[in-house]
């Protein structure tokens, strides 16, 4: 499959919330398609407590594949995965400071998976992130930084959300990194409630503080 057609499985047309799908990891998939057909792509058993089954769009914030796999995990639940990786490419043969080949891969086997699962056209969302998307670390000057933030553009707007019969966030991390509670700060403040479920955990209500702003903003 072309990039291309793996993009038209994860945004088919007509399915709500697929507007949000970035293009930008399916651009490379072609190149990419071959290099890591050995890797193991591994979709976990989850279940989701019934009060997050309805009037709730989940955000998934782990690091690399394995956010893709709870994507498709959460799919089979009834859910429709929206993969907002927004991360470029490193260069042939240097080195990164985030493994975007490593999603390209997960949405390559995830669109297989994909296919195989009836999600309803009005099925509420989750959005899927790299957790480690803002490792800025480099070890010397030559490392390529292909580091990249969430902003609010590339997420529903609260209003739009509360139109659309959604009154919860549910967080699916380990944490709720900064540049996500600048946005679920906003969310709140409109009246929707954000939880967060750490790995083998129930989720718990949380209130996000309003961020610090950064000297770059």
């Amino acid at each position: 499959m072309t990039g291309k057609e793996i993009y038209k499985i994860w945004a088919p047309e007509n399915a709500k919330w697929v507007d949000w799908v970035r293009p930008v990891p399916f651009v490379g998939i072609d190149y990419n398609l071959k290099m890591y057909k050995y890797n193991n792509f591994q979709i976990p058993k989850l279940e989701i407590l019934d009060e997050f089954m309805l009037e709730t769009a989940i955000i998934v914030d782990f690091p690399g594949i394995k956010s893709v796999e709870y994507g498709i995990a959460l799919a089979k639940l009834g859910f429709r995965p929206i993969p907002i990786y927004n991360g470029t490419l490193e260069q042939e043969n240097s080195i990164a400071t985030t493994d975007n080949k490593n999603i390209i891969y997960g949405l390559i086997k995830g669109s297989r998976e994909l296919k195989k699962i009836q999600i309803k056209e009005d099925a509420m969302p989750t959005f899927l992130l790299d957790s480690n998307r803002m490792n800025r670390f480099k070890v010397d000057e030559s490392v390529f930084d292909n580091s990249w933030d969430i902003y609010a553009q590339d997420l529903p707007t609260a209003e739009y959300l509360l139109n659309n019969k959604i009154k919860k966030i549910l967080i699916i991390g380990n944490v709720i990194q900064k540049d996500l509670k600048k946005i679920l700060y906003e969310f709140q403040k409109k009246g929707l409630k954000i939880f967060l479920e750490k790995e083998y955990e129930i989720p718990k209500f949380v209130i996000i503080k309003k961020p610090k702003i950064d000297k770059e903003d």
